[in-house]
């Protein structure tokens, strides 16, 4: 974390003290920080607000002590509360007689009042299923990291791409300037003709708007970097790694299917997320039990403070659910189905899993054939404009075989960075259907 932090704080500062240096590495560090990407601060507050839940519920098993003061004054109608003068009138007291309106009087009670769950196995239930819970949104973070992980890898890559687009467009400019230049001198010396260096100053006009496109396309792969990882958009940045081919280790099948249910954090959290449902199932079974509680209070009340006397209540209360018109039985069901509908789920992600890691090696091993055939090609290229560009400068071949060769050239190149920048990829799909991006760009 303190890594991260020290990148965006070289971010904040890019425009005073130069283009921020961007690794790989640094990239992710930075987007899976609290403070990077909006995904993962999202799943970070989703972990919050599920351990606010677990304190709610366990909040259920602990005492609950009230305190409160009243210092009431009032007056009352007695025939409203149900006293009738006329009973105690039968009997006659001198110089008496029974009011129907009393007051005001005053009453002043001061008192601490506490319960105590003593057992209720739905609560306890609830409460281990919210402790679940929490696991599983931890599990979500992670999983949230790894998602990110991937997308700013991608992003990366992508921008790194774009770099070799550039340099490689800026080499067929650079290419095709010596060629115009060749076909200046030939005709110079007699062995040209002005249709030739009209077709190299066609091809240089050609190399120079793909060198547009490509640096137009570089800026864009640049932003979605940034945007992917959370940085200001315009944060100037140079990306210190390069496209490159990096062989990876062999890996059978059911080792990378193995490793996959082991270490995928969406797996993780959805199992987690079953376990939820489960034990909230079981709780709302349980609700059919007794439950029991302790509760008492203590103060003392009077028309006064000073006349005040103490006074208590204790007692305990068992509760035992009879009828309450189906709504526990429609919350079993409903609870049933949702444990039913998680184990689906899990199910169908672990189906997922196998069919990624089936794709991802497939694709591996696709992409490791296509850069072997593009560098093949590369290298064939290379020595076919190298001969066209000699047999030109005898004088036994005309331009048309240097401008196709340059074009060969320029289309091996290509593909070569295509078959890499897909090499790369295939490599980042593998190690995310294997929950491994974050260890592996490391």
């Amino acid at each position: 974390m303190r890594t991260a932090f020290l990148v965006l704080l070289a971010a904040r500062l890019a425009l005073a003290a130069g283009p921020l240096q961007l690794s790989l590495k640094r990239a992710v560090e930075v987007a899976v920080s609290p403070e990077g990407s909006a995904h993962v601060q999202l799943a970070d507050e989703a972990l919050k607000q599920a351990q606010a839940r677990a304190l709610e519920q366990r909040a259920a098993l602990l005492p609950n002590v009230d305190a409160a003061f009243s210092d009431q004054n009032r007056t009352e109608n007695l025939a409203a509360l149900g006293f009738n003068p006329a009973i105690f009138s039968a009997i006659p007291i001198p110089g008496f007689s029974f009011p129907t309106f009393v007051g005001p009087f005053t009453t002043v009670d001061a008192r601490v009042s506490g319960s105590q769950s003593v057992f209720d196995f739905s609560t306890i239930r609830r409460y281990q299923a919210s402790k679940v819970g929490v696991t599983a949104a931890r599990s979500d973070v992670d999983a949230t990291q790894e998602q990110v992980a991937a997308q700013v890898a991608r992003a990366y890559l992508a921008a790194v791409k774009g770099d070799a687009d550039v340099d490689t467009a800026q080499a067929n400019v650079t290419l095709s300037e010596a060629l115009l230049t060749q076909s200046d001198h030939e005709k110079e010396a007699g062995t040209g003709t002005g249709i030739e260096i009209t077709r190299a100053r066609v091809q240089l006009a050609n190399d120079r708007q793909h060198l547009l496109v490509a640096q137009n396309a570089r800026r864009n792969a640049h932003l979605q970097l940034l945007r992917a990882i959370g940085l200001r958009l315009d944060t100037e940045m140079e990306l210190t790694d390069k496209l490159q081919y990096l062989p990876v280790d062999a890996v059978t099948l059911e080792t990378a299917k193995a490793q996959a249910l082991k270490e995928r954090p969406d797996l993780k959290a959805q199992q987690e997320r079953e376990t939820n449902a489960r034990l909230s199932a079981s709780a709302t079974r349980l609700e059919r039990l007794p439950s029991l509680a302790a509760f008492g209070d203590y103060g003392s009340n009077g028309t006064a403070l000073n006349n005040s006397v103490p006074t208590r209540t204790v007692g305990i209360q068992l509760k035992v659910p009879i009828f309450d018109g189906g709504r526990r039985d429609a919350r079993r069901e409903e609870s049933a189905s949702e444990y039913r509908a998680e184990n689906v789920r899990t199910n169908d992600l672990k189906e997922q899993i196998e069919l990624d890691v089936r794709m991802a090696l497939d694709g591996l091993q696709s992409a490791d054939q296509e850069v072997k055939v593009a560098q093949e090609g590369l290298e064939l290229a290379n020595n076919e404009l190298t001969q066209a560009r000699r047999r030109y400068g005898a004088g036994v071949a005309i331009s048309v075989e240097v401008t196709d060769a340059q074009t060969r050239l320029e289309r091996a190149q290509d593909n070569r960075t295509d078959a890499i920048y897909s090499y790369n990829l295939a490599r980042l799909d593998l190690a995310q259907a294997m929950g491994r991006v974050r260890s592996t760009v490391q």
